[in-house]
């Protein structure tokens, strides 16, 4: 069977009386029912007026409905999965951005997405769950944007089915589109790597506004006819209850939850053994070896660490299954598209050498929205630039020795220092902000921030925070803030981010 080209083909793997999703406490849904409501949601958006590369941003909590609003959106128009955690001046700037034609949120939620669309002259449609109803299924009613749409109910391979932003040091957050090849190609790709099969289930605690979860969890899942169990989001103290209830094949996470995992599993070490785990994957943050360690001894089962980014749809290396080698502190192979290593002038790089990790393929983005001063920078002779350092060895095992851009890292959550930077500027008592990464033995990465104030002023690092708190997601705002005369410069002059935390003493 071909690969799937488009989020229609893809979910024709499943037979028809075959779980596709499932939730706590709640009835699965089959693969022949979510074909059926994907068919009756386009149906609805397109006599909305949505159609083909329209972009439609979404804002849900974590669940089954939010799995299947991805895919019914993606087929037919271009979904835009944003964090229900912004603030209302992050979603004036996300929804502005996108130019997002309608918004779909939960009926009765009071997310400040709301009254932003309504400001922007943006359609609101309202997702409701009927009582009972099997995980996954919704109604949707919305506002009119115009005469129904003439553009074709169903996507094509070349068409956008997903956009995200990633976040910029030096610019504004850019905009990354991916297509339905593009999706679709990664989506195989992990299935290929993990081996996935229709007997498969992947219990899901990712959120599904980020690149892990949409296709290593769901779309992974869905092209092999497997199954997900679809959580409300990542919760400790409930995740063995979940898996007990779940019995899944398999879990991906990111290292802090992992971590979490392993602290509650001492206390569930029944429910660990009695799991049937084929494997546990990680991405979106390096994994300590001595966390993989742990969590093979928890749950007897091998761990698999990949790398993935938003640009490449998300994965693009993997440790293997065995009895192939796995490498603790490497992120293993090529998985899916090319990988190699490249210097500043662009030049492929042999084995041991230190350089750029790039990469190319069918599941790397065509390039980024209207911008193409840096799409010229991003690629060279058709490789894509990831700004991550490293190395492969003889074996093709990739390891990662730093990241070339500044973007802060904590816990697989990324954040733009020079957002919050701007943040931050809005004080009347700051005069500068610099916003950079710290250690942290857990997350990675922690958010600090040094300022210098402006003469009298003497706000408290804790006003400092409670400022930033009110316009930014919680786990953007500086955990650490630093007040100085004068902030260190680098050999230019320029304010340098990567280093300061040693200059500072905080390393």
């Amino acid at each position: 069977m071909s690969r799937a080209k488009t989020i229609c083909e893809l979910l024709e793997s499943g037979d028809d009386t075959a779980i596709a999703l499932a939730a706590p406490d709640r009835e699965p849904l089959t693969y022949a029912v979510l074909r059926q409501h994907v068919a009756g949601t386009v149906g609805v958006l397109h006599e909305m007026g949505i159609g083909r590369n329209d972009p439609v941003a979404i804002v849900l909590p974590n669940g089954p409905e939010m799995a299947s609003a991805f895919a019914a959106v993606a087929a037919c128009a271009a979904t835009a999965p944003l964090n229900p955690a912004y603030r209302e001046e992050e979603f004036e700037f996300y929804l502005s951005d996108l130019n997002a034609k309608i918004l779909i949120v939960q009926e009765g939620s009071g997310t400040p997405a709301r009254a932003v669309a309504k400001k922007l002259g943006i359609g609101i449609a309202e997702l409701s769950v009927p009582a009972g109803s099997a995980a996954g299924l919704f109604k949707l009613q919305g506002e009119s944007m115009g005469q129904e749409s003439s553009r074709g109910a169903d996507a094509e391979a070349a068409d956008i089915a997903l956009v995200l932003h990633t976040s910029g040091t030096t610019s504004r957050p850019k905009i990354v589109p991916l297509t339905h090849e593009n999706i679709c190609a990664s989506a195989a790709n992990v299935s290929k790597s993990l081996a996935l099969t229709a007997a498969d289930r992947c219990l899901n605690v990712m959120p599904l506004f980020h690149i892990h979860g949409l296709i290593a969890a769901v779309l992974a899942s869905l092209g092999a006819g497997a199954s997900v169990f679809c959580t409300p989001g990542f919760n400790g103290l409930k995740f063995f209850g979940w898996m007990k209830e779940a019995n899944p094949s398999w879990y991906t996470a990111v290292p802090t939850m992992h971590q979490a995992i392993v602290e509650r599993g001492r206390r569930n070490r029944e429910v660990a053994k009695a799991a049937r785990l084929r494997l546990i994957r990680s991405s979106s943050a390096s994994l300590p070896p001595r966390l993989m360690g742990a969590l093979e001894e928890l749950f007897d089962a091998p761990m698999i660490e990949a790398y993935g980014m938003t640009e490449a749809a998300h994965q693009m290396a993997s440790n293997p299954l065995p009895p192939r080698e796995r490498k603790p502190g490497s992120v293993g192979l090529a998985a899916g598209p090319e990988v190699s290593i490249m210097d500043e002038k662009g030049r492929l790089l042999p084995s041991r050498s230190v350089g750029e990790v790039v990469i190319r393929g069918a599941n790397v983005t065509p390039g980024y929205q209207d911008n193409p001063e840096v799409n010229a920078s991003a690629f060279t002779n058709g490789w894509f630039r990831t700004g991550d350092q490293g190395m492969m060895d003889e074996s093709g095992y990739l390891r990662l020795t730093g990241r070339l851009k500044e973007i802060i890292n904590r816990g697989g959550e990324k954040i733009s220092p020079r957002e919050v930077d701007e943040v931050l500027l809005e004080h009347p008592a700051v005069v500068q902000a610099v916003t950079f990464a710290v250690p942290h033995d857990k997350l990675g990465e922690e958010v600090a921030v040094a300022i210098v104030l402006r003469k009298g002023a003497t706000p408290t690092e804790r006003e400092v925070r409670e400022f930033a708190g009110k316009r930014l997601a919680d786990f953007k705002v500086p955990r650490r803030v630093v007040f100085l005369d004068e902030i260190p410069n680098g050999p230019t002059g320029k304010l340098q981010r990567i280093g300061l935390a040693g200059k500072l003493g905080l390393g």
